[in-house]
């Protein structure tokens, strides 16, 4: 999955520049840049520093890899959420290399097809910063069904933390009263998820 990821963007940096993927200055970024990690979190001074490319082009970069890691909802045929892995490998690209916590939410219909995804909030999870409150005011308007909430782990360790269980029985108990369903929480990283329901944590 990384291989397909970095031969997609190397070809999107590509197009987006209006260079070869096999010039000097593709070549380069994937050479400083090696993992979908590292290139996600590549800022405009790091891409200064490589021969060729000025503002202009670093602005650029920057943008088209946001695009690249927002694009994650497929286009043509509904995504199908069957198992915590398709969720998994629908959020993974947008959530699992940010280098800070944020929390989001996959809306779906009876189908169990995607309808939309959101971001709910960044920085470290709490009863604070996740609000019920915020999670279904957008699963309403979006007329949902059910919801699957996802976040990630920069550390790389996907094991949930006791907040992360306590908020997830937070959210289920309102989606009871509400009547929406909470399907599963994930906890994503760059290679790896945890699902709560599969874990018992729900």
């Amino acid at each position: 999955m990384q291989s397909y990821h970095m031969n997609t963007l190397k070809n999107l940096l590509a197009d987006t520049l209006c260079e070869k993927t096999s010039s000097y200055i593709i070549e380069e970024i994937f050479c400083r840049f090696s993992t979908l990690s590292e290139l996600f979190n590549a800022s405009e001074p790091e891409l200064l520093a490589i021969k060729g490319v000025g503002k202009v082009k670093a602005r650029q970069i920057v943008s088209a890899l946001k695009l690249a890691r927002a694009l994650n909802v497929p286009t043509g045929e509904p995504y199908v959420i069957r198992s915590p892995k398709d969720a998994a490998l629908l959020m993974t690209p947008e959530l699992g290399y940010l280098q800070r916590e944020e929390f989001h939410c996959i809306y779906l219909n009876t189908k169990n097809q995607v309808i939309g995804t959101e971001g709910i909030s960044v920085g470290s999870l709490n009863a604070s910063i996740v609000h019920p409150r915020e999670v279904f005011k957008s699963a309403i308007k979006k007329s949902s069904c059910s919801i699957i909430c996802v976040h990630n782990h920069p550390s790389g360790d996907p094991t949930p933390s006791q907040e992360d269980i306590v908020l997830t029985k937070r959210l289920v108990d309102a989606g009871e009263i509400i009547g929406i369903d909470v399907l599963d929480h994930l906890v994503i990283s760059s290679h790896s998820y945890c699902s709560m329901k599969e874990k018992g944590y729900m």
